[in-house]
């Protein structure tokens, strides 16, 4: 077998694979692209497959539709089809939001959607609202008699999601109201009969505030957590798909990982760890939007990934030898008997936050499969974990 060599370090790269569909057996399907790395003497003791969410999902047959989803609403908040929903903070996206509101709109075609965005950003940093006419404006609720005439596009997407979200609302026949408000309990102001806690990190919060006044209140984690199609986020971390349905993330994760490994280790004799992921923890330092808009990077691991990657300040270290007259094969040595040692002083650690392995692996793999058409859903890493 092919052994990597001492000067690599940590490595990572994507591996193609067939289209993935309803049916397929995903963990046969990715045990035989990593077989073709153990072939070609690639797969050693200690890498990671890392697996995107949406093709586990996919081959799980994990969707719902949007009428499953209007009616799931309307019995979880008890309510009848003339009455009146709230929508706190969600997220302005296409693709994560639409279908989910289109839901909401249908579980009540003859009442009301009040629809409360954060301002002058999502929690995930897409632009709502321009922030100079916030500042202008100077109030704490802004309602659409406030921007009449006014159009607030995305500044990526060149979308009006204000509108968007209106216009989605209009065309199940339900009333919409769009308002802006940073504080949750702005919704009850507007009497609706049930509130959906739209947003993703920071929805315990938001319901907690929201059922101190107002008890039926409920967040998106909470529907589709069990039947046939459910998963652990409910309709969090659902996509849009074709046919009016939404993919939901993948179910039973962890056996899906623990299965391949054990096929690897029993077919193969190498030891791998496994993980699905989803978005990747990355905040985009141009356009300030932070990508996860899923409740978690991964969705799944296997047990050797339950932990924290640490280390010690290489630059720190070699700053600190240099100054006290030591030569480049005597700081070499030393630096490398830290890495093998678990005694480093809190100064040395300085500014090295330790984070969850899993968090690092599945951001590491989302850069590298990308969301576009790069056709690598399965990431192999190497070199990663010592």
């Amino acid at each position: 077998m092919i052994e990597i060599p001492d000067y690599v370090g940590p490595m990572a790269f994507g591996l193609k694979m067939g289209v993935i569909v309803p049916g397929t057996d995903i963990v046969n399907q990715v045990f035989q692209a990593v077989k073709r790395c153990y072939k070609d003497e690639l797969l050693h003791n200690g890498d990671i497959v890392c697996i995107t969410e949406s093709v586990v999902a996919r081959a799980q047959d994990n969707f719902v539709t949007v009428d499953e989803v209007s009616k799931e609403i309307r019995n979880r908040l008890g309510l009848s089809k003339d009455g009146t929903i709230g929508v706190v903070f969600p997220i302005t996206s296409r693709n994560r939001f639409s279908m989910i509101l289109e839901s909401v709109a249908e579980a009540v075609p003859e009442g009301k959607v009040i629809v409360q965005f954060s301002f002058p950003c999502d929690e995930v940093g897409n632009q709502t609202i321009c922030p100079d006419f916030v500042t202008e404006l100077g109030k704490e609720l802004i309602t659409m008699d406030d921007i009449q005439g006014k159009e607030f596009k995305h500044p990526i997407t060149d979308m009006n999601y204000i509108q968007y979200y209106h216009d989605i609302i209009a065309k199940t026949g339900a009333t919409p109201e769009i308002i802006l408000s940073n504080d949750p309990l702005s919704i009850l102001e507007l009497e609706p009969d049930g509130v959906i806690a739209a947003d993703i990190h920071t929805r315990k919060q938001t319901k907690e505030a929201i059922c101190s006044e107002f008890d039926n209140c409920i967040t998106l984690c909470q529907l589709f957590t069990t039947g046939e199609s459910c998963s652990d986020w409910g309709l969090l971390g659902s996509n849009m798909s074709s046919g009016g349905r939404l993919k939901l993330a993948p179910r039973d994760g962890y056996e899906v990982v623990t299965e391949l490994q054990h096929r690897i280790q029993e077919e193969l004799g190498v030891h791998v760890e496994a993980l699905i992921y989803g978005d990747g923890a990355y905040k985009d330092p141009t356009s300030g939007i932070y990508e996860l808009a899923d409740p978690s990077v991964t969705v799944a691991a296997t047990d050797g990934l339950n932990l924290f990657r640490r280390g010690f300040k290489y630059k720190f270290l070699a700053d600190s030898l240099h100054h006290q007259g030591k030569g480049v094969k005597e700081i070499e040595d030393i630096l490398k008997q830290k890495k093998a040692s678990s005694s480093e002083s809190a100064m040395e650690r300085e500014g090295t936050t330790p984070r969850r392995m899993e968090d690092i692996l599945g951001s590491l793999a989302d850069l590298v499969s990308g969301s576009a058409d790069a056709g690598t859903p399965v990431v192999l890493v190497k070199n990663f974990l010592g």
